[in-house]
């Protein structure tokens, strides 16, 4: 499904007799360029202890939750149906039928569309979509053009693309992906 782009992970613990978020269960918060730059800000080992409180408050200020949607395309546990699931994973944009799957494994069409809805709980069509837009995400995030992300992943145009993602997740991968925040004004511009 492509490389996925390096990340950087840091993680800020509050004593809970110092953090008013109270949020019941994980939480996945936005993180905006200010809020980014207060977290590196923090990762200094020589900050003294007025400025970390200060900086430590501002942070809590900026947590800000977001909807998340999991798109998952779990695999199946018929051996068939798994090593058609294997290829798709490998490739989604193969488009073969159930059929031509079928004689490639050695089940009938009908057999592995069985398979697929007993093991993952949906028809295969849902099954491929979903196993689609699960490799889509990477791409997106990692700044590739919608256009080219729905070639990738198997869609005969963008708008189809764009459809398939939006009735699964709820919005269009453009305002999925989109930055928290951008300045207004002339002095924005994206750095590479």
């Amino acid at each position: 499904m492509g490389a996925v782009a390096p990340s950087l992970s840091r993680s800020l613990y509050y004593l809970p007799e110092r953090c008013p978020v109270g949020w019941p269960v994980p939480t996945v918060v936005g993180v905006s360029p200010l809020l980014r730059e207060l977290i590196s800000y923090l990762a200094d080992a020589g900050l003294d202890a007025a400025a970390r409180a200060r900086a430590e408050a501002v942070v809590l200020d900026q947590l800000r939750p977001v909807s998340v949607a999991t798109v998952l395309a779990p695999m199946p546990r018929d051996p068939r149906a798994r090593r058609v699931a294997a290829a798709l994973r490998a490739d989604p944009a193969d488009g073969r039928t159930l059929a031509e799957w079928g004689a490639r494994v050695g089940a009938s069409g009908r057999t592995l569309a069985r398979a697929f809805l007993a093991d993952t709980g949906m028809p295969y069509g849902r099954w491929r979509t979903r196993l689609r837009l699960q490799a889509a995400m990477p791409l997106l995030a990692g700044g590739a053009t919608v256009a080219a992300v729905a070639a990738r992943v198997g869609y005969a145009s963008p708008s189809a693309f764009v459809a398939a993602f939006r009735r699964a997740v709820g919005v269009p991968p453009g305002t999925y992906f989109a930055p928290l925040e951008k300045p207004q004004g002339k002095e924005w511009r994206e750095v590479p």
